[in-house]
């Protein structure tokens, strides 16, 4: 989401709690909190949004005695997504949480004919919803998401990249899609403030897959950036990082990992320390503060609301809804972990601002060389 977009859901949010009266918030006492997940197009083996949405739905019901189960959708379609929504109702499950944007049909379609059950929705922002409805702005009282500032964790990535000493950079983004897009443009403003702080020169190349899984012909453009000179990529999009990762070890080369810890993944699949950070978002903590706010009867906090969560503390990074993890990341003597914890309180207290403007067709940098690419197929 915008800036526009995100100041624009503080009105949505104000017309939502105006409209929560016609509904009942919470799990009353006559009726028992059951929480369903659906997954989108994954398993719950993904490594990445579905098994960390799973992970953490079934980590708080099973500490808070509450029902907990998922579905998988038979195929990659609205009508598949619907149909297990459906089953799911059916089941007696009246806290649905749903993780990534391929849902926005799925939760316009289902929220209108569902008034009762509590739609919970992971990186699905307001244009996705608005778009999906047909109209402007999408707001419904029993509906709310969770978008997360990647451009802030694409920052710390970029900047610890070029601090630990990498000066010839990549970034291998899946669909040109905002989310996407606000990581890799964050990546670049990372990269280009560690240079210049430095005195670095570095270079780095910038492309889209069209796609979010690799194959061979993403892995061959990869292997050209590696043999290339290129030391490590920021491979952005769910599975895209097998053809970052592919190539990356037939040079001694590194990955950064995306939305999730992807480091037990990728370096289990193609060699330990392959993965020197991940640009992260709080997907589980956002679940977990959600479904205890249903829990205590406090569904008004969210209900309507398109929530776009980044900073929270200076302090604990760890606190955070972008992050890097702190306990996998490869730190060097030239970016420790307290270089990071500086980071995060410049960032956190806005000595640091990082740009969420995605409307240039490619980024911009002032020290540092980008090569744009575009698509690679």
């Amino acid at each position: 989401m915008n800036r526009k977009g995100f100041f624009k859901t503080a009105a949505i949010a104000a017309m939502a709690v105006a409209a929560s009266a016609l509904f009942t918030f919470g799990v009353s006492a006559e009726e028992e909190m059951k929480v369903a997940m659906v997954t989108d197009y994954g398993d719950i083996t993904d490594q990445s949004f579905n098994q960390t949405t799973y992970a953490a739905c079934k980590e708080y019901c099973e500490s808070n005695s509450v029902d907990f189960t998922y579905y998988k959708p038979e195929g990659d379609s609205t009508a598949d997504r619907v149909a297990m929504i459906d089953k799911a109702v059916a089941d007696g499950y009246n806290v649905i949480v749903m993780p990534g944007y391929a849902f926005a049909e799925a939760i316009v379609e289902a929220a209108e004919f569902e008034p009762d059950v509590h739609f919970v929705a992971l990186d699905v922002s307001e244009f996705d919803l608005a778009t999906a409805a047909g109209e402007d702005t999408y707001s419904e009282p029993n509906v709310f998401s969770a978008v997360y500032q990647e451009e802030l964790s694409g920052y710390m990535a970029g900047y610890a990249a070029v601090k630990m000493g990498y000066t010839k950079l990549g970034f291998l983004g899946g669909m040109a899609v905002p989310a996407v897009i606000r990581f890799g443009y964050g990546y670049v403003q990372g990269a280009d403030d560690a240079a210049a702080e430095i005195g670095a020169e570095v270079s780095l190349n910038y492309a889209y897959g069209n796609q979010f899984y690799g194959d061979s012909d993403i892995t061959a453009a990869m292997d050209t950036w590696y043999a290339g000179g290129t030391e490590v990529v920021f491979a952005c999009g769910g599975g895209i990082y097998t053809s970052a990762a592919e190539a990356a070890v037939k040079t001694g080369g590194k990955v950064i990992g995306v939305d999730v810890d992807q480091s037990g993944i990728i370096d289990g699949q193609y060699g330990e320390g392959i993965t020197i950070t991940s640009a992260t978002k709080g997907l589980a903590a956002t679940v977990k503060t959600v479904l205890q706010a249903i829990q205590e009867g406090r569904w008004e906090e969210y209900a309507g609301q398109i929530q776009n969560l980044g900073m929270v503390s200076a302090d604990d990074p760890e606190a955070n809804y972008v992050q890097l993890p702190m306990e996998t990341t490869i730190w060097t003597d030239s970016f420790t972990v307290d270089d990071y914890k500086a980071l995060v309180a410049k960032m956190a207290n806005g000595e640091i601002e990082v740009s969420s403007d995605i409307s240039a067709e490619q980024p911009a940098a002032e020290t540092i060389t980008v090569e744009f690419q575009g698509n690679l197929k």
